[in-house]
């Protein structure tokens, strides 16, 4: 039998890469059944614990700054992908003037390392006399997720048929019309993935946020702050939940993708 090199080498890093990436989540969601003195290290396993589930808000802190950081997500999301949206429809649809230079610009965020951005957005708040805290948070956020979004959306735009919005023209729809019963359905798929990146972008987001929260604490700052004692089971705790939401809405999109390539085969 001819050995092949390459054969086993592929699946084994594979393998290895899957290990290392999962190792973090499964200390994580291990130790959030770790029964440590309240206010202690959580470093070194103390015994089997439901208590850290059942009353996860007893660690000082941890549900006000989950709580934080979802309520700053959802409002960023919320604007970055009104706005999002809207200059992705622009530059993909309309001509004008710097059209090439904006599209340029909103990549720059992409590219630029978060330190730098989160350093520039903290001292134009600093010379505007702005005050830190929830709204500097929020607006930094939504500046840094805007290009994502934009991106997402104008792909969805480029591959929209434009026969479909002449035919309701043709038809005698209004520009509203045309807009809200065809082009807004057919990119409701990329708005929706752009507005869970963005949120996932801004729940996650650790060193803008550190640059411009004041005194506002997020469960990144907060996880930060605590990992000099070993991290609270409880934070264990709501990052295992945030996973496992995450895992089920994966399953659960994709099981719903499956069954409706189902019915349009069936149908075709």
């Amino acid at each position: 039998m001819k050995f092949s090199l390459g054969k086993w080498l592929l699946p084994l890093y594979s393998a290895l890469a899957l290990i290392f990436l999962l190792v973090p989540i499964a200390y994580t969601f291990v130790f959030s059944f770790n029964n440590s003195p309240k206010g202690k290290s959580n470093v070194q396993w103390a015994g089997f614990t439901f208590d850290k589930w059942l009353n996860v808000c007893d660690a000082q802190g941890v549900c006000e700054a989950f709580v934080t950081s979802i309520v700053v997500g959802v409002i960023a999301t919320l604007i970055a992908t009104a706005l999002g949206t809207l200059m992705a429809l622009a530059l993909a649809r309309y001509r004008f003037r710097a059209r090439s230079a904006i599209s340029l610009l909103l990549f720059l965020p992409m590219a630029t390392p978060e330190v730098v951005l989160g350093a520039g957005l903290a001292a134009q708040f600093l010379t505007a006399g702005v005050p830190k805290g929830m709204v500097t948070i929020i607006i930094a956020h939504a500046l840094f997720c805007l290009s994502f979004v934009v991106v997402t959306v104008k792909a969805r735009v480029a591959s929209l048929d434009p026969a479909l919005e002449e035919a309701g023209r043709d038809l005698y729809g209004s520009p509203a019309q045309v807009f809200w019963k065809i082009t807004f359905p057919l990119l409701l798929p990329g708005i929706i993935a752009a507005a869970l990146l963005s949120f996932a972008l801004s729940f996650d987001d650790f060193i803008i946020t550190r640059f411009n929260n004041g005194g506002v604490t997020t469960f990144p700052i907060y996880v930060y702050t605590a990992a000099a004692r070993g991290v609270p089971a409880e934070a264990n705790v709501i990052a295992s939940a945030v996973f496992l939401f995450a895992l089920i809405l994966v399953v659960v999109s994709q099981l719903s993708s499956a069954a409706r390539r189902k019915r349009l085969a069936k149908l075709s």
